[in-house]
């Protein structure tokens, strides 16, 4: 048999493998956002990694949507790799659950997939931590998401994030507004997705646009800050039909503030998501120093009426690679550890220590009949506490290491 080359056994572009040690710590990332979650009252669900195609289309319809893998199974149907969790989790309320009237908390840890173009440079399969709340409209719904997703950051080490809060509801009720023919509502959403303001304002000056929607597609996507943001913006478009999506968003920032979450939080009326689905609170988590956004989600009230079943719905989902990427810009420590201990000495006296050790709950590799140089050189190499196994006890070969515990050189157990 030919060698292969080691070209031919790389893989596919924007897809990695993940070794042990950062494999550990996105374990440890997942677990606190999960446990946060589970506070709350959110239970795991999961779903097939493939839908048919058409489950998913809803989500796609709007301008700068994901693409999706798409295959033919060999009954003939149309099928694609998920590119997000809400699509599948809708399907799953609006069936497996429709007898149930809710409302639904529930949470996941998955792998999504998303085509990308090339030169993007970006993965096309990462993991998401996130929930969704089915079943819970209005302010007190949207509040809890936020509260959640804040807790959640601040669970995995995070310590400095900021997460964009706004609504589309605005921008839709400005469109509708202004009463245009053609695709310039379409043009409209398709360069606020694209966060094209030079664009937008194009639009917005053209001389059949009413001088007040106009005016509002200008200002309204450039309104960032706190409470006053909602006010400024409710001065500028509250006469356009817009007033109860700002009367909602103030009144989840209020909820937000006595929540104790509001300092992490900013009203940003630019921000747009990409899937087609939202109707009105938009989120996006950001940190300095990271380009993309670390997750996103909002309200999406219309989407499980796609499968009829009628019920408000908002959530948000997590990647967990970027938020290990920002632990690490912000040197924000996991404290997750692959190994405790390496033991080493006669197999008999090693198996019986590693297993008392593990009874202990530490994690343990053993090295039997080794040289004590040889335990050595494996605990430096895991990192791990150096332990020789004697009839009914260890001995530790050298000072712990940083952060390891308080057990001393040659300490008896």
């Amino acid at each position: 048999m030919l060698k292969k080359d080691a070209a031919d056994m790389s893989t596919p572009r924007g897809f990695r493998d993940v070794l042990p040690t950062e494999a550990l710590e996105r374990e440890g990332l997942a677990r606190a956002v999960s446990s946060v979650m589970s506070a709350w009252g959110y239970g795991p669900v999961e779903t097939p990694v493939v839908e048919l195609d058409s489950t998913v289309a809803a989500g796609l319809r709007a301008p700068g949507s994901a693409r999706s893998f798409r295959l033919i199974d060999s009954d003939g149907k149309l099928l694609c790799l998920r590119p997000d969790m809400t699509m599948p989790i809708a399907r799953l309320v609006a069936t497996r659950l429709a007898g149930d009237p809710g409302p639904h908390r529930l949470r996941y840890a998955a792998d999504v997939f998303r085509e990308k173009p090339s030169l993007g440079g970006q993965s096309r399969e990462f993991t998401q931590s996130g929930l969704e709340l089915i079943g819970v409209g209005g302010a007190c719904g949207d509040a809890e998401v936020v509260a959640v997703l804040v807790e959640s950051l601040l669970a995995a080490g995070l310590d400095e994030f900021v997460v964009t809060m706004g609504t589309v509801a605005v921008l839709t009720g400005l469109i509708r507004a202004a009463k245009m023919p053609g695709d310039w509502s379409g043009d409209v959403l398709a360069a606020a997705h694209d966060r094209n303001l030079v664009a937008l304002d194009a639009l917005a000056g053209r001389p059949d646009v009413p001088a007040e929607v106009g005016a509002g597609l200008r200002a309204v996507p450039r309104i960032r800050g706190g409470r006053r943001a909602i006010d400024e913006a409710r001065a500028l478009v509250s006469s356009l039909g817009v007033g109860e999506a700002l009367d909602q968003l103030e009144e989840t920032w209020g909820l937000l503030e006595s929540a104790g979450v509001s300092d992490y939080v900013s009203v940003d009326l630019g921000v747009m998501r990409s899937f087609g689905y939202y109707t009105g609170m938009v989120l996006e988590v950001y940190v300095a120093g990271l380009g993309l956004p670390l997750g996103g989600g909002g309200r999406y009230d219309s989407l499980l009426g796609e499968f009829g079943c009628e019920m408000p719905a908002a959530g948000f989902a997590l990647s967990v690679e970027r938020l290990h990427v920002a632990l690490a810009q912000q040197d924000a420590n996991s404290g997750e550890v692959l190994v405790d201990a390496v033991v080493g000495g006669a197999a008999t006296e090693a198996f019986s220590a590693a297993r008392r050790l593990r009874d202990a709950g530490r994690s343990v590799v053993i090295v039997s009949d080794t040289a004590d140089a040889e335990i050595l050189e494996q605990a430096c190499r895991w990192g791990a506490e150096p332990l020789r196994a004697e009839a009914g006890s260890t001995v530790s070969l050298a000072d712990p290491l940083p952060g390891r515990g308080e057990a001393g050189t040659d300490a008896r157990r």
